[in-house]
């Protein structure tokens, strides 16, 4: 398979995919090594293809009607412990966390792309920043950020809104 097969295959693969596909696993089936893909998902992204990174690995997203997009305004005190009981109460409803997002007060918004819809994903995405040890986003805001979730309809948003406030991590605008 020449370059632009191996590409064609990769967007093929991504676009008829409902769930992210590591880099691991498309350069085992494409025969190549991860770099490879890497370099592939950026041309393909420098052609307009709107491929995104997760923690669980490259996706197309789909085309979500927009009434079915909401956002939370959250705060907390970022331990892992809050984290982890926020995005269950979203999760557990039935609803996808999409990113986390905060306004730096220098850099503006900051996104980063969690896409967490199963108690499986968020244990993983919990497992990387305790071992990473990594700073989490909303330590840049004192807590404050957003998430962006898809829903099933109106009354699911507002029970998880809920279930927000009655933790005492919601903020109402």
């Amino acid at each position: 398979m020449d370059t632009l097969e191996r590409r064609e295959s990769l967007e093929r693969i991504l676009k008829e995919s409902t769930n992210p596909i590591k880099g691991a696993s498309l350069a085992y089936d494409l025969n190549v090594s991860r770099q490879v893909i890497v370099q592939d998902i950026a041309i393909l992204r420098a052609k307009g293809i709107n491929i995104m990174a997760t923690p669980q690995g490259y996706i197309i997203p789909s085309i979500v009607k927009e009434d079915m997009i909401k956002v939370i305004m959250s705060n907390h005190h970022c331990s892992i412990d809050q984290i982890k009981e926020e995005l269950e109460i979203i999760i557990d409803m039935g609803a996808k966390v999409l990113d986390v997002i905060v306004e730096h007060p220098v850099y503006g918004e900051i996104r980063g792309i969690i896409n967490i819809s199963s108690r499986k994903e968020l244990n993983e995405f919990i497992y990387k920043l305790e071992r990473e040890e990594s700073k989490i986003i909303s330590s840049l805001t004192h807590g404050i950020h957003f998430h962006t979730i898809e829903v099933k309809n109106d009354n699911v948003y507002k029970d998880i809104l809920t279930e927000m406030d009655k933790k005492g991590y919601l903020i109402k605008k």
